[in-house]
């Protein structure tokens, strides 16, 4: 549709983006406010938009509690699942998608039967497996059930697929072993998407709170998901503190989401066949 020969269009457009815009910013705005307050205030019966008493004093008291320890467990659980996740995930895409091998579609179609599967029926055999290995509480407890990425394996082989066999040919009779060829030749074609896959999983692994919540049973070893839960004394949930400490723990994954948008954007339109 032509937007300038029907103008009242591109004026529902702009308010509808300006009303989405503003119910997406006003729980975030919300919530800081509500770090912005004194306890005491987050509790009263009035309502008000603003802090009637600005204070930092919630950012402060977490900053001095946990948080940074929290911090730092999602920082290296998100990168330790990221990295490992993009290590199989295009090791796999690759064998699937270039390598000849008996019984490959049978395996990549029970790779696939994990999108039927939710995380939650997995619970009860990956504590068992993980407690037979002792690994209960441990940094490699947390991460290695979040390692395996279906999405990933499938996103990365639909892309090599498209990716002409005479590339890796060439490699070959060059004398380039399968793990060469995929580092030299297929990941420097598919740097975009491989940044677009490892931002999500960077997200998705640091926003996780089931599986940390399960296997997780120390004060030391909480991600910022899991930690947001103990903001609470005897007298209830601090509501100022929890707010800060969701504002402070979000921080970290809009910035690299800000940083690499452009990747994630290009990744995604590498994936579907478009040029942007």
């Amino acid at each position: 549709m032509n937007t300038r020969a029907y103008p009242g269009w591109t004026l529902v457009g702009a308010v509808s983006a300006i009303v989405l815009a503003a119910l997406w910013a006003a729980p975030l705005l919300w919530a800081l406010s509500t770090a912005l307050r004194p306890e005491l205030e987050t509790v009263s019966a009035e309502f008000h938009w603003l802090p009637q008493t600005w204070t930092l004093d919630a950012f402060a008291k977490t900053l001095a509690g946990n948080l940074a320890r929290w911090l730092f467990n999602s920082a290296l659980v998100a990168l330790a699942v990221t990295v490992l996740t993009m290590a199989f995930s295009l090791m796999a895409a690759y064998a699937f998608s270039q390598l000849r091998f008996r019984g490959r579609s049978l395996l990549f179609a029970l790779a696939m039967l994990a999108f039927l599967l939710p995380f939650e029926a997995l619970l009860v055999p990956l504590f068992r497996t993980m407690n037979g290995l002792g690994l209960i509480n441990t940094y490699a407890g947390i991460v290695l059930p979040q390692v395996v990425s279906p999405v990933a394996i499938y996103v990365f082989k639909q892309f090599f697929d498209g990716i002409p066999a005479d590339f890796r040919e060439a490699a070959v009779m060059d004398g380039a072993g399968p793990l060469r060829v995929l580092w030299s030749v297929y990941l420097p074609l598919s740097g975009n998407i491989v940044w677009a896959m490892a931002i999500v999983s960077f997200i998705a692994a640091w926003n996780n709170f089931l599986w940390p919540f399960i296997i997780v049973t120390s004060n030391d070893m909480m991600t910022i998901p899991l930690g947001l839960t103990q903001t609470y004394d005897a007298f209830g949930v601090r509501y100022a503190q929890l707010m800060a400490a969701a504002l402070l723990g979000a921080l970290p994954v809009a910035l690299a989401y800000v940083l690499f948008q452009k990747k994630v954007t290009q990744g995604f339109l590498a994936a579907s066949g478009l040029k942007g």
